[in-house]
């Protein structure tokens, strides 16, 4: 479960900004994660609870996430396509010159000061 590790790194990341800018206490934190990036969103959230409980920085923000479509770029015929429903092999011409344009990463998104 790389979740607690995420998460772990993800509150640090907060502290590091709530340092920097003055602030005391988080209403949100929002994340954005690719759809193949392999975070289950469940997983993550149970890691949120249990970490928020220990960092009364953070203790109230609420935890919001969004996922990213994977979209997968074909080099043959310049199209982009879902990754999902197609894998590596691209719908419009058959090639297997592509690779995952978006869908991999994870970002903390939006951060909402109490």
């Amino acid at each position: 479960m790389h979740e607690l590790g995420i998460v772990t790194y993800v509150i640090d990341q907060l502290k590091e900004i709530m340092e920097k800018n003055n602030l005391k206490e988080l209403e949100s934190v929002t994340l954005e994660f690719g759809e193949v990036s392999g975070i289950e969103p469940e997983y993550l959230r149970s890691c949120w609870d249990w970490y928020a409980k220990k960092t009364p920085l953070i203790e109230h923000a609420q935890f919001l996430y969004e996922t990213i479509p994977a979209v997968t770029w074909c080099n043959a015929c310049k199209k982009t396509y879902p990754t999902l429903k197609y894998g590596k092999t691209c719908p419009y011409c058959g090639s297997g010159e592509t690779w995952l344009q978006q869908g991999n990463e994870m970002n903390i998104k939006q951060i909402v000061a109490g």
